[in-house]
């Protein structure tokens, strides 16, 4: 389903992702931990093509980019990995101007040509399933972050991708709002849902992922099921990350 191998990126003389490899089969849920500045968002970015890398390959679904530019990838090819994944960033990038209705349609209608009415009835049940059907005509500024974040979730959804990536998606929330959003990914991932997962939620990587991996210093120093890393890790670089976590 999504295939990354080698994956080498740099910024400047820093090299950010240091030869990265990771696959997720479908319907798995993958979590990315570790400390920050590891490497975890970029490697989102460049399975979602929003930055180019140096070397390596990213395959989702079919879907191969290249390495280099962006441009070498081609417009058609980058349409069609839109469609195929979705992305949820620490912050919401919602349309402060639109409703909740019209910001989860939005995908649909303008990029892939759904009518209105078919459009505003899927939104319509995506939303009523995030626990939101209350608040399709509310606007952003009118929402919690927790309401907000799941609008942004609903809004991924909305456009039916194989894959959902999520950047952290609780990090700008408080307790309670994360648990309401974390409720929602359990929910997608009980459904068969493939993802990835950037998370420093320990409870939720456990109980809920397939797999983890460990990013460090750009590189995935160790990865395996959730009770063997958990439970059991091999690298020192994944003691003293999961012994750093639980003091906080």
């Amino acid at each position: 389903m999504i295939k990354v191998c080698g994956l080498l990126k740099h910024h400047g003389s820093l090299r950010v992702l240091n030869r990265v490899s990771l696959n997720v089969e479908r319907g798995e849920v993958a979590a990315v931990i570790g400390p920050s500045g590891g490497g975890k968002s970029t490697l989102l970015r460049c399975i979602n093509g929003l930055e180019p890398f140096d070397e390596g390959s990213v395959e989702v679904d079919g879907v191969a980019l290249q390495s280099g530019a962006p441009s070498g990838n081609g417009p058609a090819n980058m349409r069609r990995l839109r469609r195929q994944v979705g992305m949820v960033f620490q912050q919401f990038h919602l349309f402060p101007h639109m409703s909740v209705l019209a910001n989860v349609t939005a995908g649909p209608i303008y990029v892939l040509g759904r009518r209105r009415d078919q459009a505003e009835a899927e939104a319509a049940s995506i939303l009523e399933r995030v626990g939101l059907a209350d608040k399709l005509y509310s606007r952003p500024d009118q929402l919690s972050g927790g309401q907000q974040q799941r609008v942004a979730i609903a809004r991924a959804l909305a456009v039916k991708p194989e894959a959902i990536l999520f950047d952290e998606p609780t990090s700008a929330l408080d307790p309670r709002m994360a648990a309401e959003v974390l409720s929602v990914i359990s929910d997608l991932a009980r459904s068969g849902q493939t993802m990835v997962v950037v998370t420093h939620a320990m409870a939720f990587a456990r109980q809920v992922a397939h797999s983890i991996h460990v990013m460090e210093q750009g590189r995935i120093v160790e990865f395996g099921p959730p009770a063997r890393v958990f439970d059991a890790p091999e690298s020192e670089c994944t003691r003293q990350f999961l012994a750093q976590t639980k003091t906080l």
